[in-house]
């Protein structure tokens, strides 16, 4: 099943939903080893793969909400609270905005250090703002910052999942699930 239904995500949803998560955690990975790493070759290619996921990041994201738009939404179950509802509904929003404001403010720091860049050594990203090394300091922290309560929103997202699956025993992260079949009824 390509689309979504009523009832579940389609099979292009979850691949969204999935390649996202790994990319997500690889740059958990890049970001702070890049950082880290002695100045070096390996340094700016470990900066170049992690600013690159981080644009396919932001594409795969306007590509998902894009799909989310023009595709049913899957309902929640019923037995959810107001409250619950609410604040799935603006977890899913936060998650959203940050993985734009993450590339952009990453896109910001290397516009502002004036650092050329291509993505995954072939598309020429245009600098966003003129050289600035105070602006680049700046969106650094802010970077750090976001990546922080990304951290923390995803924390609350895998902990609501293994609620929904564990004690509410509804069907919220077995339609997300690529192998789970729901039953048919």
């Amino acid at each position: 099943m390509l689309r979504n239904s009523a009832d579940s995500w389609g099979t292009i949803a979850k691949n969204f939903h999935w390649w996202m998560a790994a990319l997500i955690f690889a740059q958990f990975a890049l970001g702070p080893m890049a950082a880290n790493w002695h100045l070096s070759p390996t340094k700016l290619q470990l900066f170049i793969w992690h600013k690159s996921i981080g644009m396919l990041i932001l594409v795969l994201l306007v590509a998902r909400l894009w799909w989310r738009a023009a595709s049913v939404t899957p309902a929640l179950p019923d037995a959810m609270r107001a409250w619950e509802r609410r604040a799935a509904q603006a977890s899913h929003g936060l998650l959203y905005a940050l993985l734009i404001a993450l590339p952009m403010s990453g896109w910001v720091i290397n516009s502002a250090a004036n650092i050329p860049f291509r993505i995954f050594g072939l598309v020429r990203l245009p600098a966003i703002t003129q050289p600035d090394q105070e602006a680049a300091e700046l969106f650094e922290r802010v970077h750090v910052g976001l990546v922080i309560v990304l951290v923390l929103l995803l924390v609350v997202h895998v902990v609501a999942a293994l609620r929904h699956h564990f004690v509410k025993r509804d069907a919220v992260l077995a339609r997300m699930l690529p192998s789970m079949r729901l039953p048919a009824g």
